[in-house]
């Protein structure tokens, strides 16, 4: 059985070890960038390899151009691949402690690569703690294999063409970011306050239950066909602050059955970088 979106710990628990699975921990912190990693070192699911979300899933960052997570070139990416044992035949499992937060980025851009075979591990560490399943530390390696890109361009989009689809009726923006910063009332981390024109406000907590797990596929199916009424779902522009947490709504989208939408991986730190560009607020 392939995992697409989303897996659950006790189907991952059974495949530690199994050379054609892969596990990712995606654990990090914005504002303490080297936690991450320190947490992995101290304990991780058994034979999980390390994302860093500035070393290998961001590209090089241009101050006033990029945002502040640019993804890497398709190669660099391919090559982070198969360092960590990655291939066309492999599943790719992603974990992270904050409900998917930062684990959902590797799981999209696996996707924008043409790897389908990846799954966010629901309910993440803890959940995996919880159960008191197998967990090691210190640094892991898998055995290196090659990946080849099949990157799908339509999956990402730029500053450019989102800006050309302001005011069309066929394309719907979503805003993953907390409502109060989608609103301008406060901006923790970027020097603009305020959303992009005609977006509409999605912040990526409402995919999940109070414990911290994604809604059922049904109900998100439900939110989101609200949301997107009458457009298409490929048709579906999904940002945040610097292309993470975007993410996470694109795979609550692709869980509710809906197909896969769009992303603007500069996001509004890349967005805010022009001063030309439009900035709504309220």
């Amino acid at each position: 059985m392939r995992f697409t979106t989303l897996i659950g710990t006790e189907d991952l628990s059974n495949h530690i070890g199994d050379k054609d699975w892969a596990v990712v921990d995606c654990r990090f912190l914005l504002s303490r960038p080297e936690k991450g990693y320190q947490d992995y070192l101290d304990a991780h699911i058994a034979g999980a390899v390390y994302a860093h979300l500035d070393h290998d899933l961001s590209g090089v960052k241009i101050p006033g151009e990029t945002g502040r997570h640019p993804l890497p070139g398709t190669r660099a990416f391919s090559e982070t691949l198969s360092l960590w044992g990655v291939d066309s035949n492999t599943q790719v499992v992603v974990y992270d402690d904050s409900s998917g937060s930062m684990a959902a980025r590797l799981w999209w851009m696996l996707r924008w690569v043409g790897h389908k075979q990846a799954a966010l591990l629901d309910g993440g560490w803890q959940s995996w703690q919880k159960l008191e399943l197998p967990i090691r530390s210190g640094p892991e390696y898998r055995p290196e294999k090659r990946f080849k890109t099949n990157e799908i361009p339509d999956l990402l989009i730029n500053a450019a063409q989102v800006q050309n689809f302001l005011g069309n009726p066929d394309y719907l923006i979503l805003d993953a970011r907390a409502a109060e910063r989608y609103r301008g009332e406060i901006e923790t981390i970027d020097p603009v306050a305020g959303h992009i024109p005609g977006a509409v406000s999605s912040p990526f907590q409402e995919n999940l239950t109070a414990d911290g797990k994604f809604l059922a596929p049904e109900i998100l199916r439900t939110r989101y066909e609200k949301l997107m009424k009458p457009v298409s779902p490929s048709n579906v522009i999904c940002y945040c602050g610097s292309g993470v947490t975007a993410a996470h709504n694109l795979l609550a989208i692709a869980h509710a059955g809906l197909g896969m939408g769009k992303l603007y991986a500069g996001s509004w730190s890349e967005w805010v970088a022009d001063p030309a560009r439009p900035v709504a607020r309220g």
